[in-house]
C-alpha cells in the first residue's frame, strides 16, 4: 500500500520497560515542558549518565527534541509517538488494574466490603495488550 510522502513516519523502534521507552513516554506524557537530563534522572530515577546517554540518541534519531539551553521535549509533529505513549499508558491502566483487584481479594475476608477476588490475567489479555501496542507502532510504517 502506498503512503502520503507528506504524512509518512518512520517506524517506532522502541521496546516497551526500556530507559529509551520510558523517556519517551515520559516526556510525550508531559508534552508542555522540557526537561533537563538531571530532572529526567530524578524522575525517572535512573542514572544520570544513562539519562543523558538516552536524551542525546533519541534526540539524534528525532524521537525528541532539545530547546537551545538543554531541554528535552516531546516533537509535536510526532503523532505516532503520542499515540505509541497512549498505548503504553493504556497497557500501565490495564495492569495496574489488576495489582489493585488483587491487593482487594487479599483483604481481611470479615471485611463486609471486600471485593471477591479477580480473575487472573491470562496471557490472551497480555497477548491482547502487547499486540495493541504493535499495532500503534506498525501503524505509521507499514
Amino acid at each position: 500500500m502506498p503512503v502520503h510522502l507528506d504524512s509518512h513516519e518512520a517506524d517506532v523502534a522502541l521496546t516497551t520497560g526500556t530507559t529509551k521507552s520510558d523517556i519517551v513516554g515520559f516526556l510525550y506524557r508531559h508534552d508542555e515542558y522540557g526537561y533537563s537530563p538531571q530532572e529526567v534522572h530524578d524522575e525517572l530515577e535512573i542514572p544520570h549518565n544513562t539519562a543523558k546517554v538516552t536524551l542525546k540518541r533519541l534526540y539524534d534519531e528525532e524521537y525528541v527534541d532539545k530547546t537551545p539551553d538543554g531541554y528535552y521535549h516531546a516533537r509535536p509533529e510526532r503523532e505516532d509517538l503520542f499515540r505509541y505513549t497512549a498505548a503504553l499508558a493504556g497497557l500501565d491502566r490495564m495492569f495496574a488494574d489488576h495489582d489493585t483487584d488483587s491487593k482487594v481479594a487479599d483483604a481481611d475476608p470479615s471485611d463486609q466490603h471486600a471485593q471477591p477476588e479477580p480473575a487472573p490475567l491470562d496471557d490472551e489479555a497480555v497477548e491482547e495488550a502487547v499486540d495493541m501496542i504493535d499495532a500503534v507502532v506498525d501503524e505509521d510504517g507499514q
